[in-house]
């Protein structure tokens, strides 16, 4: 597992490697300096404009980092995400940091907080991430403007019901929707289950035992 022993005073270890925690996307020693930097970014301003928690930030790169990382084995050959209400960049940003070698990536993180979007500017500009930061209300945003989406994220936002209805207009041009879920995906798969028009999965969480990750996909051109 990740381990940080001393987050606010230096960038946090990472013990074990990311590549062992992020298996079987392998990182190369370029992505792992971004995520470092993106964690002592996230360290300065985190307080400031209320990112994520002090104890959250002592456990972030098993409960954050890696956390939002695994998400690409869900849609490996995606190159063109969308985040809805990225927050602090998770995944977005990470999933961006990871996407970086690809000359044709770009990770669409959506956040109406001018504070936190600032934030994700600073951090794609200093690492390097193919992200577009769009400071916008979800259901405000013009989803033409991005061209072709292959996927679709979001951690902690809202119910997957929600989601789902969020993302339908990448969802029905033929994104892939992938949502992590907490320890009532079960429930949340159920009601989802009874939309028409869709192909829904679910796996285990990795990192957080009893939670799932929900893949999703229209069945049919134009659903749901």
């Amino acid at each position: 597992m990740f381990h940080v022993k001393h987050p606010l005073s230096s960038i946090p270890a990472l013990t074990p490697s990311p590549n062992q925690a992020t298996a079987p996307h392998v990182l190369s020693s370029e992505c792992e300096k971004q995520l470092r930097i993106y964690v002592q970014l996230l360290g300065q301003w985190r307080t400031g404009i209320n990112l994520i928690s002090e104890a959250s930030f002592a456990d972030v790169w098993t409960r954050h980092v890696a956390d939002s990382a695994q998400l690409l084995d869900y849609a490996s050959s995606a190159r063109r995400w969308v985040d809805l209400g990225s927050g602090a960049g998770f995944p977005g940003m990470v999933i961006a940091i990871q996407l970086a070698r690809y000359p044709d990536a770009v990770v669409h993180c959506i956040e109406s907080d001018k504070r936190k979007a600032a934030f994700l500017r600073q951090v794609a500009r200093v690492t390097g991430a193919p992200a577009v930061i769009h400071v916008n209300r979800i259901e405000l945003l013009d989803a033409n403007s991005m061209s072709t989406v292959d996927a679709v994220t979001a951690r902690g936002l809202a119910p997957l019901l929600r989601l789902v209805d969020y993302a339908k207009v990448w969802l029905r041009n033929g994104a892939t929707g992938i949502f992590p879920c907490g320890r009532s995906a079960q429930k949340q798969v159920q009601e989802l289950a009874q939309a028409p028009g869709l192909e829904i999965e679910s796996f285990p969480n990795k990192f957080e035992p009893g939670a799932r990750i929900v893949r999703v996909r229209c069945a049919t051109q134009g659903q749901p």
